[in-house]
């Protein structure tokens, strides 16, 4: 990992003097490179945490593994059921006895954080939301997950279902480079269901230079957390925060940390291009030994 800059060094005092009561969680953040897996940027980046609707990345990672062994389709239609339709809130409201799309289902998520589609997408593929988070929690082992374990399929607060800011950012690469075509649909802006139309909660995807992804989150015990990519001259960066006191103060602190990652990387490839060119500009010229007239 890179030594912290100043500006780097301030962030992590900040962060540390932060008071923590049981309505807010603790701070973490990391920046990855998406090419390398080189570590940029971390502090707590091994602290648990409930991932709120992070925990959805997995539902759809499921899905989308689905989708490309064929045991679902686009269209498969899922029914819902009561259990479904009464998840709390933040929902899609949709009814007992009633049936969604896969196609509908994913973007519900991706766009609406849908915790009742959540339930829904989880009943229909493991009988039961119970089964489903034993199944995300052994898809997080195989990718390398090694402190989460879920409990549902949307997110919402239960006492054991722990994940770590490291752990989102190994999700969150596994999602973009092995489903890179199903991806896509998190650069989506808008969702309509039933003619009405959703805007997406991930507003600095809306306003980032390069962002294309990916979700955020939120419930009381946790903050404000985002996992986040975008990319600028061919290099994707992923930004993971936790911990925010409200969705703008997350947006701004993982916003600070992307600028300055990628800044950094810009100056590093400048210094290098330089390099490269002073060496081929030497190569230009040969050695001759003899004897001169002239000095």
């Amino acid at each position: 990992m890179k030594s912290p800059s100043l500006l780097s060094l301030l962030f992590i005092i900040l962060i540390s003097i932060t008071f923590n009561t049981s309505s807010f969680a603790k701070r973490a953040a990391i920046i990855i490179d998406y090419d390398t897996h080189e570590v940029l940027f971390e502090v707590n980046a091994d602290t648990l945490n409930y991932p709120a609707s992070l925990a959805k990345i997995m539902t759809i990672y499921i899905v989308f593994d689905y989708l490309d062994k064929g045991k679902l389709t686009w269209d498969t239609k899922l029914s819902v059921s009561k259990n479904a339709a009464s998840q709390r809130r933040t929902k899609l409201y949709v009814e007992e006895g009633t049936f969604i799309s896969v196609n509908d289902a994913v973007r519900a998520l991706i766009i609406k954080s849908a915790n009742d589609v959540a339930t829904v997408i989880a009943e229909n593929i493991s009988g039961s939301e119970r089964e489903f988070a034993k199944l995300m929690t052994k898809y997080g082992k195989k990718i390398g997950m090694r402190k989460t374990t879920f409990k549902n399929a949307s997110g919402l607060r239960n006492r054991a279902q722990l994940t770590t800011a490291r752990d989102i950012s190994i999700l969150s690469h596994a999602l973009i480079s092995n489903f890179p075509e199903y991806y896509k649909l998190f650069s989506e802006k808008k969702f309509t269901w039933k003619d009405k139309t959703f805007t997406s909660h991930n507003r600095l995807m809306l306003k980032y230079d390069g962002a294309d992804g990916i979700k955020t989150g939120y419930i009381l015990a946790s903050g404000f957390q985002l996992a986040f990519s975008a990319v600028r001259n061919n290099k994707r960066l992923i930004g993971i925060y936790f911990g925010g006191d409200t969705a703008k103060q997350r947006d701004q602190s993982l916003t600070f940390l992307m600028d300055k990652e990628f800044e950094e990387l810009q100056t590093n490839d400048t210094k290098k291009t330089t390099k490269t060119n002073q060496t081929k500009s030497f190569n230009k010229f040969k050695i001759v030994v003899g004897t001169f007239k002239y000095k």
